[in-house]
């Protein structure tokens, strides 16, 4: 008995000696949590994700990814916010990988070279660049900094981990576990306030900050748990499971009262259609942009018309759905199009760098215009960003952001078609199939809301990003017309 004791401690030297001085740690800062230091009691918590980090590297991005909905803000210091637990763990995981890399040289160099890295790559080289012209150097810095957080577990170290398709499979599920979770907290929340639409819009808080940011993850998961659930080769108790959370999802995106939403689960529909049907990428991205441009060319038309709506926000689902064109009235359409303004105002000043990264909240007061104010306005500017993801780029980091954005989506987009299409592993295009259209909900959604600067949205987003780009380098493909297989 001793002999096996003595091997234990032996074999687990370095676990039970973290152990050991995190609960010292944690008995010292019993007494400084009494006074009201908090900051220090964090740090017996730091000494386990270090050791997490160490020995169970893969199992920490799970970890975050399971608490990521549950994150809530917290201003640690003044000026300074961070989603607990999870962002600080995005810190210490990033400072951890980038260690690892230098130190190792360990990264899979057909990673680095493919076309969504790249173009991930050359995105945050110019927001780089932005910030160094900003009108606000030291926001811009910071927000810099906060995507980098975001981008490397959830980008470069997650496409490594998975090299396995097992471990996209666990992510998948392990926020989509988190976030049913929350969706069933909601929900009963939600019951018994059906005609309250203003309370309808806030029931998700804490977890979500309001009913767009919420209806938007749900409808990123629908895709990807559809296919959990019609799938072949899942073991019956998954598929049951898979049951319940798309369930849950689908009575949650309802609930969410969030238009865009909606709008991106039907554009997702439409383009898995024109897949199935073979439809070449190309010819899909040309279809898409003969749509804009015709709009572009009837736009006073189409205006005039959608003019005339004057149904307002609703608990009712139908009059919901009808008040998506109404820009006469509606104090939600009428703000997003005062801000798309503003923006765009912002951007003629400074079409190359735009205006820094993270800046327009704070700058876009004085670019507003009386005429278009909504009810919901602010002469103080201080209710938040652009409300596109690709505006908002434009204003912020001039043309190119945009154009970066506009790559990684096409690049994503075509990478997922081209897997779906060439994987000899069916299973895993249709993963890659259901991941690619999971995206699609949110480049659609990002026409009218841009969440990738908080944890709620860039943590899923990145990932199945990366998981596109991991299915591309390690899967098995079918060879093309006229290659010999090896």
């Amino acid at each position: 008995m001793k002999h096996s004791l003595k091997e234990y401690v032996l074999q687990n030297r370095t676990a039970l000696a973290a152990l050991a001085l995190t609960l010292l740690f944690a008995v010292f800062n019993f007494g400084l949590m009494i006074k009201d230091n908090f900051l220090l009691s964090l740090l017996p918590l730091s000494g386990l994700l270090v050791l997490l980090y160490v020995t169970r590297y893969e199992t920490a991005l799970l970890c975050m990814a399971l608490l990521t909905p549950f994150a809530v803000d917290v201003a640690l210091l003044p000026k300074m916010e961070l989603s607990m637990p999870v962002e600080p763990m995005m810190i210490l995981f990033s400072a951890f990988f980038l260690f690892r890399v230098l130190a190792g040289g360990s990264y899979d160099r057909r990673l680095l070279r493919h076309p969504i890295t790249l173009c991930v790559i050359a995105s945050l080289g110019w927001m780089a660049v932005a910030s160094c012209f900003s009108a606000l150097p030291a926001v811009s810095f910071k927000y810099l900094l906060a995507r980098l957080w975001f981008v490397v577990p959830f980008f470069f170290a997650a496409a490594q981990i998975f090299a396995n398709e097992k471990r996209i499979r666990q992510f998948v599920w392990c926020y989509a576990i988190g976030l049913c979770a929350v969706i069933a907290v909601t929900t009963l929340k939600t019951v018994g306030n059906f005609s309250d639409l203003q309370t309808l819009h806030r029931v998700m808080k804490p977890f979500y900050n309001d009913h767009t940011a919420y209806g938007c993850v749900i409808a990123l998961f629908l895709p990807t748990t559809l296919y959990f659930l019609l799938g072949r080769g899942h073991a019956p108790w998954k598929r049951l499971l898979a049951l319940a959370a798309f369930a849950l999802m689908v009575v949650g995106v309802c609930f969410s009262y969030c238009r865009a939403a909606w709008l991106s689960l039907l554009g997702a529909l439409g383009v898995y259609l024109l897949v199935r049907m073979g439809m070449k990428i190309k010819w899909m991205i040309m279809l898409f942009g003969i749509g804009v441009g015709i709009f572009f060319y009837h736009q006073s038309d189409v205006m005039y018309k959608l003019g005339k709506n004057h149904q307002d926000s609703s608990y009712d689902l139908a009059g919901q759905i009808k008040s998506i064109s109404n820009i006469s009235t509606d104090a939600s359409n009428l703000e997003r199009l005062n801000r798309w303004a503003s923006a765009f105002r912002m951007w003629r000043e400074s079409p190359i760098v735009g205006c820094g990264p993270g800046t327009y909240q704070f700058l876009y007061a004085g670019y507003q215009r009386s005429y278009q104010l909504s009810t919901i306005s602010t002469n103080a500017g201080n209710l938040g960003n652009a409300h596109s993801e690709y505006i908002g780029p434009l204003t912020e980091q001039g043309v190119p952001g945009t154009l970066f954005v506009v790559a990684i989506l096409l690049t994503t987009f075509s990478t997922g078609v081209r897997v779906y299409r060439t994987a000899r592993n069916r299973r895993a295009a249709n993963l890659c199939l259901a991941l690619t259209l999971s995206l699609l909900t949110y480049y659609i959604h990002g026409v009218f809301n841009n969440f990738l600067d908080t944890d709620k949205l860039s943590v899923p987003f990145w990932a199945m990003t990366a998981a596109v780009a991991a299915l591309d380098v390690y899967c098995d493909r079918q060879p093309k017309d006229g290659e010999k297989e090896n």
